[in-house]
């Protein structure tokens, strides 16, 4: 749980650094960023200490993945469902919170089927269950919300190139959490390279 916190702290900042660098400058934000890491981060380690006896860098890996898999499906399924509503200028100013709700059957959709996927994967007690979906509701409120909204704005096709960021956004923040955690918690997960599920 304390890697995962740390973990979390440190992709959180690397978020900002990428966000700065590729959109915009969101370094005033980043004492909540790094609460929302910590948290988060906390969730994750959290979770895989209660599926996993035998920790490994597969399992890791894996487990990282379908989290990631989460908030990108969270995206995709709302460009599929969606038809757009607000433009890019008004998301940017501030989105209405009345939009938050408009995506909100979706957000939930995903969560479930996510954790369900996972549970199906690894899980054995309810307890478990109730972890995982904990954690996806955590990383999709403090990480996904603004990824929820992506169907409901009119994208111009110059502008889509903000939909391959902010994919590339999640995947690094994932990435990042992934090897810091990995780093601090090499012991445990290289006794076991090939260990699968607990």
């Amino acid at each position: 749980m304390r890697s995962g916190a740390v973990a979390g702290a440190i992709s959180a900042a690397a978020f900002a650094l990428v966000h700065d660098l590729l959109i915009s400058d969101i370094w005033f934000s980043l004492p909540l960023l790094l609460a929302a890491g910590i948290i988060c981060g906390f969730c994750l380690g959290w979770t895989y200490g209660l599926l996993f006896d035998k920790p490994s860098l597969g399992s890791w890996f894996r487990y990282n993945a379908l989290f990631v898999g989460l908030l990108a499906s969270i995206a995709v399924v709302s460009e599929l469902v969606y038809e757009p509503v607000i433009t890019l200028a008004e998301v940017m100013s501030g989105p209405p919170g009345s939009l938050y709700l408009r995506a909100m059957p979706v957000t939930i959709l995903t969560i479930f089927a996510i954790s369900v996927i996972v549970f199906k994967l690894y899980g054995r007690k309810p307890m478990q269950f109730a972890a995982i979906i904990l954690t996806s509701s955590v990383l999709v409120l403090f990480l996904g919300l603004n990824v929820s909204l992506m169907g409901l704005v009119f994208l111009p096709t110059d502008s889509l190139y903000l939909v391959a960021e902010n994919f590339g956004l999640i995947f690094a923040l994932g990435l990042v959490y992934f090897i810091v955690f990995a780093l601090l918690e090499w012991r445990k997960l290289a006794r076991n390279p090939a260990h699968v599920t607990s």
